[in-house]
């Protein structure tokens, strides 16, 4: 038996089918301030993964938008990287830790303490820590403005806490010697994140929210027992 169809019942079908209104959701209108954000959250999971040098093709190709519409928002590549540093870096600088270093009613030791433990609670993050990684080995856009931010208001502050810890009073430029020694704890703390964000090393048991924590606190009192054997020397 063969099976035969009517071609004009066929085709009013089709014709039918096509000029049926579409059951399919309108597609909503994002406002300005809803879009850029969309794309600035996009590059920063783009640069994350791929690095400063990341083709931008990629990113509107996985945004679904074209090159116009991106330097709509942002009229250059540069402009989209000072964005990310604005949005993932100086945005998650705190003033109240320059408040807290500052602080007289509290001890050398509580302050590195206090500090550090929420230094790396904001910023050992998966898009902070890569990022940052990246632009070293690139451009240094992002990296130098992030070091030049720490020489300015961090930098100075934890050497002041260190003379203190070592019952110094003096108020000269911070030698090169101590920027080193200050350097070796402050990366060693970064380190934590980039073993995890670069490396995939797992660090410790995860199921102790406090190893972290005790980490930080072994390395900030090995830093300033060491530093009152190496800078007590003439209490200046």
């Amino acid at each position: 038996m063969t099976m035969s169809f009517d071609r004009d019942s066929s085709t009013r079908s089709s014709i039918a089918s096509e000029s049926a209104p579409s059951t399919a959701p309108a597609r909503r209108r994002m406002s300005t301030a809803d879009r850029k954000r969309q794309i600035l959250d996009r590059a920063i999971q783009y640069f994350a993964k791929y690095g400063i040098d990341g083709q931008l093709r990629n990113l509107t190709k996985g945004l679904g938008i074209t090159h116009t519409l991106l330097y709509h928002y942002f009229p250059t590549k540069d402009a989209l990287i000072k964005a990310v540093y604005e949005d993932v870096f100086e945005s998650r600088w705190k003033p109240e830790w320059e408040q807290l270093l500052d602080d007289k009613n509290l001890s050398p030791e509580e302050k590195f303490n206090a500090f550090y433990i929420d230094y790396s609670n904001t910023v050992l993050t998966y898009d902070f820590v890569r990022i940052l990684i990246f632009s070293g080995l690139s451009d240094h856009s992002i990296s130098d403005r992030f070091f030049e931010l720490l020489r300015d208001r961090l930098l100075p502050r934890l050497i002041r806490e260190t003379r203190k810890h070592c019952g110094r009073s003096s108020r000269s430029k911070p030698s090169q010697r101590e920027l080193e020694f200050l350097m070796g704890l402050h990366g060693g703390i970064f380190y934590i994140g980039m073993r995890r964000w670069i490396y995939g090393q797992a660090i410790y048991d995860s199921g102790n929210p406090h190893t972290e924590q005790e980490i930080i606190q072994d390395r900030i009192s090995s830093y300033l027992t060491s530093a009152k054997t190496l800078f007590n020397t003439g209490k200046k």
